[in-house]
């Protein structure tokens, strides 16, 4: 009933269309090797498989794979931190209108914006601390692989910012603006800006507050 539900919303759309099911997340994964989705909407807890773990496989085993927004009940559920850790672009609410549905799958697959900044950071700064190690120690080795510009750039992109906002921001050109973020992308060793929140709370690099 809800997959039926999800479906008519994003079909009525006419820039989406969904190409699968999947009814597990042992199914997700041969379904998203054989259709090659842009957006995969993937509930976090199931059987067998949980959305952790398949999102996991699909991004570690897929070529190119596609972004992955997790499905959950309760947003500071420490399973939604964990599935965003796994490489997750974001996390939607199972309770969320159809207009949030159908902003959601266009802001992840255009990927020039944070998904819902103020709940990643709240995720962020309530159990980064915990999962990151020596965090003075990382935080220095972040701020040392980062150029001036590239560590304003992450700090703006934790706050929430898109790349033209950024652009407006530091009063430079929006194609700048997304070399830089690649390049903090790459120095990271993150495929997107979700994992480079994470990433800057976890080492230190910001701090809660």
């Amino acid at each position: 009933m809800v997959r039926t539900a999800l479906r008519a919303i994003l079909s009525s759309e006419p820039d989406l269309e969904v190409v699968g099911e999947a009814g597990s997340g042992a199914e997700a994964v041969p379904v998203v090797r054989e259709l090659r989705p842009d957006v995969v909407l993937m509930d976090v807890r199931m059987p067998d498989v949980d959305g952790i773990r398949a999102t996991e496989r699909i991004l570690g085993t897929v070529p190119d794979p596609p972004r992955v927004i997790v499905v959950t009940t309760f947003e500071n559920d420490s399973y939604v931190y964990d599935a965003l850790r796994a490489g997750a672009s974001g996390f939607l609410l199972k309770r969320a209108r159809a207009a949030e549905l159908v902003q959601a799958v266009r802001v992840v697959a255009r990927s020039d914006s944070l998904l819902f900044p103020a709940a990643v950071r709240a995720l962020a700064a309530e159990h980064a601390a915990a999962r990151g190690p020596d965090r003075e120690a990382t935080a220095r080795a972040l701020r040392e692989r980062l150029s001036e510009r590239e560590a304003v750039v992450l700090r703006l992109m934790t706050d929430g910012l898109s790349n033209s906002e950024i652009a407006a921001r530091m009063a430079v050109g929006p194609a700048t603006v997304k070399t830089h973020v690649g390049a903090v992308l790459t120095k990271l060793g993150v495929r997107d800006r979700t994992q480079a929140v994470i990433a800057a709370y976890e080492s230190g690099f910001v701090t809660p507050g």
